[in-house]
């Protein structure tokens, strides 16, 4: 497709196999419209036409335009709170329910990789660091739950001497080490699930903004050339839902986040950073991620934003936060700077639902959002062949809205984003 393109990043240029789409020119008629082209849609795509039910996807820009092809490429267990907090949230019984999905969660990005041959670079492992002394002593403690009551072992603590030796940095405190998680080239994740959907039968359509939709059964989808009429209809926008659906879109809160990557180091210098060639995230509010890329490039995620645009010079930006954890990459060229826009809730719980017995959405992954927003796929695939039970689990948690709706939960974002700022760097 011409018209548009991928913002430049280092995943952008490494991308492979973009399937070459083009916008919908006439009107279409399937059983089910997923609007969104990122993990969501395309794997809720990808899992309806493998049950044989007719799906037409629309994509305002390009397939994994968004987060899903811009993000950290962490394939993280569980969800974003953990399982102590969501016991709280939920109860024990939905909890232990809620971790289970997330195992299968991982174990289907794993499955899909592998069944579709999807070239995305996935390794082993991430390494969770604490940023306080107290931290590392609630990563014990969360090991501990997760190894006795979630019968979870392939999680252990880290020391504070064992995360110098793992990592180029004397900066943190401790930590955990989880060798069933993961970490991918997430844009060539993206682009695999949407050619083994197109290989399935899905009907797949780039530059193709949703401009509204009729509140009845069957809808009516309408774009600025043609409309598509679906007896259901799929909400996968996630951080750019916008006023497409005023119903939902108070409940999350778009936010932006920015990566860059170095030139390649080298092996040796790569190793020095990052021995083992885990991902890391540290345990700050607004977290500090990195870890490797194929070739040998370190990819680090830092700093946040809460307006509509992006900074002026991303690589400076995230630049400093990377110096302050690797001072010793001074030298280091930078050569790819990039953003993107995900979603969290105001409880960092995803946000599954219904708006009609036919319009259903997944949205708030709140930072979890490679290894659940494939499992959102499948589970919405699940409820239209009749059986909605898995996804209700998801359903069934709370999600408060932000005060003031989308109107006003701006200021009170920044507001709260900003204290929590200042506490990471007391």
């Amino acid at each position: 497709m011409e018209s548009s393109s991928y913002p430049h990043s280092y995943y952008a240029a490494t991308a492979q196999g973009a399937p070459d789409l083009w916008p919908l020119e006439e009107n279409a008629r399937c059983d089910v419209c997923v609007v969104g082209g990122g993990f969501t849609g395309l794997s809720a795509a990808l899992h309806l036409a493998e049950r044989g039910i007719d799906v037409v996807l629309l994509e305002a820009r390009r397939l994994g335009w968004g987060a899903s092809g811009r993000n950290g490429g962490q394939l993280g267990t569980g969800l974003s709170k953990g399982p102590a907090t969501v016991e709280r949230l939920v109860g024990v019984e939905d909890a232990h329910r809620l971790w289970q999905l997330s195992q299968e969660a991982k174990s289907l990005v794993r499955a899909r990789i592998e069944r579709h041959r999807i070239a995305c670079d996935l390794k082993p492992g991430i390494l969770s660091a604490a940023h306080k002394p107290e931290e590392a002593v609630a990563f014990g403690q969360y090991v501990d739950k997760l190894n006795r009551e979630y019968d979870y072992p392939h999680i252990r603590p880290v020391s504070r001497e064992e995360m110098a030796a793992q990592l180029g940095t004397s900066i943190y405190h401790g930590g955990a080490f989880d060798r069933g998680a993961a970490h991918l080239h997430p844009l060539n994740y993206a682009l695999g699930l949407a050619r083994a959907a197109l290989e399935a039968g899905a009907r797949v359509f780039e530059g193709t903004a949703v401009l509204g939709y009729a509140r009845t059964a069957p809808t009516v989808v309408r774009t600025s050339r043609a409309t598509v009429t679906a007896d259901h209809l799929v909400l996968a926008c996630n951080g750019h839902l916008e006023s497409l659906e005023p119903r939902v879109a108070g409940q999350i809160m778009p936010i932006n986040n920015f990566i860059i990557a170095t030139e390649p180091l080298g092996e040796e210098r790569a190793r020095t950073l990052i021995r083992d060639d885990v991902a890391v995230a540290d345990s700050k509010f607004v977290i500090d991620y990195f870890r490797l890329s194929a070739d040998r490039r370190l990819l680090f995620g830092g700093g946040e934003n809460y307006t509509r645009r992006f900074p002026s010079d991303i690589k400076s930006f995230v630049r400093r936060y990377m110096l302050r954890v690797f001072p010793q990459l001074e030298d280091a060229r930078i050569e790819y700077g990039w953003g993107g826009t995900l979603a969290i809730t105001r409880n960092r719980m995803p946000h599954f639902g219904r708006l009609e017995p036919n319009i259903l959405f997944a949205q708030g992954y709140s930072g979890q959002g490679l290894a659940l927003s494939t499992l959102a796929g499948a589970l919405i695939a699940e409820v239209l062949a009749g059986s909605p039970e898995r996804f209700d689990v998801f359903a069934r948690i709370p999600t408060p809205r932000f005060p003031g709706g989308t109107a006003l939960r701006w200021p009170g974002l920044v507001a709260g984003m900003l204290y929590y700022a200042l506490r990471d760097r007391l």
